[in-house]
């Protein structure tokens, strides 16, 4: 019987040497835009609707999501460092054996307010009204400094503000993430049918 408990380390060397370069690679290209520190996407975009949000820093920046049968899909990166948002809903919809089904989250309404810090949501397509403070169109992506994930890739197009209000705001969206999301008065519930946010 081989004795155990002991360790080969010229076999360990020999595997952790290139796992370590790999490794060193994958987060090097993540700190420059070039693959993005996301999830991979369910493959069907959800919709976003808020009567309207308030955001403190605010970048825009292109970037591409990855399906798990490996589709690519391009989107708009939007990000915002710390939103207030009123009047909120997220619906996705899901075939399931008993035909389509819609999955609602609702909040934030009766005078409350959602409050989300790092917000980062990967837009397919968005209709809003604006007010937007100190924009900056045209920036190199990879050098945006607003919202902590907000960057893309060197040398794509980029924007930035300092703040920015929303009314209205509709998205079709593939992802969306935040470091922390506080909501007073969450309803999560599922309806026969699709009964979309919007």
């Amino acid at each position: 019987m081989a004795e155990q408990g002991r360790v080969r380390w010229k076999r360990f060397a020999g595997i952790l040497v290139p796992v370590t370069a790999l490794t060193g690679l994958l987060v090097g290209a993540t700190a420059q835009g070039v693959i993005g520190a996301t999830f991979v996407v369910s493959g069907r975009s959800f919709k976003l609707f808020s009567g309207e949000l308030r955001g403190q820093g605010f970048t825009l920046a292109t970037g591409v999501d990855r399906t798990k049968k490996g589709r690519l899909i391009p989107v708009i990166v939007a990000g915002i460092r710390r939103a207030t948002v009123s009047d909120l809903c997220t619906s996705a919809l899901v075939k399931t054996p008993v035909g389509t089904v819609t999955l609602r989250l609702t909040g934030a309404r009766d005078g409350n307010v959602a409050s989300i810090d790092d917000l980062v949501i990967d837009v397919a397509l968005g209709q809003t009204a604006a007010s937007i403070r100190d924009l900056e169109l045209g920036r190199d992506a990879s050098t945006l400094d607003e919202v902590p994930d907000g960057r893309g890739p060197a040398g794509t197009f980029g924007g930035q503000a300092r703040s920015v209000t929303l009314h209205n705001v509709r998205l079709s969206a593939w992802a969306a993430t935040a470091a922390t999301f506080s909501l007073p008065d969450l309803r999560l519930n599922i309806v026969r049918g699709e009964q979309e946010c919007f």
